[in-house]
């Protein structure tokens, strides 16, 4: 809150190396729908989660912030860094990133990373559940990658994230409230 949005932007996107510039691109694609489709879908083929509960749970808990997310950028229609600061020299871009100028706020693939992220942890078996600490790293190095790779400001990763995490977590709980509706018979495969 002490600093401006020029400054936490231009303290993450200045700060580069062609190692780090080649990882967040990837580190980004974790946020994308794509991803997160093709690990839920593969999920879906492990025996614990091959039932409507789980093919439920994963759709809501991850579809509904995405239309959540979309409402917002519409509604908003918030200029990114580029059109904000008018493709200013000093802005670090690599030839394969994509140019992105609007509908910043809030930031999808932080929203996307966060909410799937967020579910895969509340997945986790009671045992494993320290092992959540490393998705929530992910999901900030998601957000920072946003910031990194000049599409977002602080504010729109840090929206988008929450907005994410919290929705997962309602759906989540919800949805787990009726789970005993999804019993073992209810399976897809036997």
């Amino acid at each position: 809150m002490s600093y401006s949005a020029q400054t936490l932007f231009y303290t993450i996107n200045s700060r580069f190396s062609g190692i780090a510039d080649t990882l967040m691109y990837y580190i980004t694609w974790i946020g994308e729908g794509w991803v997160i489709t093709i690990v839920l879908a593969a999920l879906f083929a492990l025996p614990r989660f091959r039932n409507w509960w789980y093919f439920f749970s994963a759709l809501l808990c991850n579809l509904l912030p995405f239309f959540m997310e979309q409402s917002l950028k519409s509604y908003y229609d918030s200029p990114r860094p580029l059109k904000v600061f008018h493709n200013a020299g000093w802005i670090h871009l690599a030839d394969t990133w994509p140019k992105l100028y609007d509908r910043g706020f809030p930031s999808g693939h932080s929203e996307g990373a966060a909410c799937f992220l967020c579910f895969l942890s509340l997945l986790l078996p009671a045992r494993y559940k320290a092992a959540g600490l490393i998705f929530f790293i992910l999901t900030i190095v998601v957000c920072y990658s946003r910031i990194y790779l000049a599409a977002h400001f602080f504010e729109d990763v840090y929206a988008g994230s929450i907005t994410g995490v919290s929705t997962c977590i309602i759906i989540y709980t919800v949805i787990n409230n009726v789970k005993e509706n999804f019993s073992k018979k209810n399976t897809f495969i036997q």
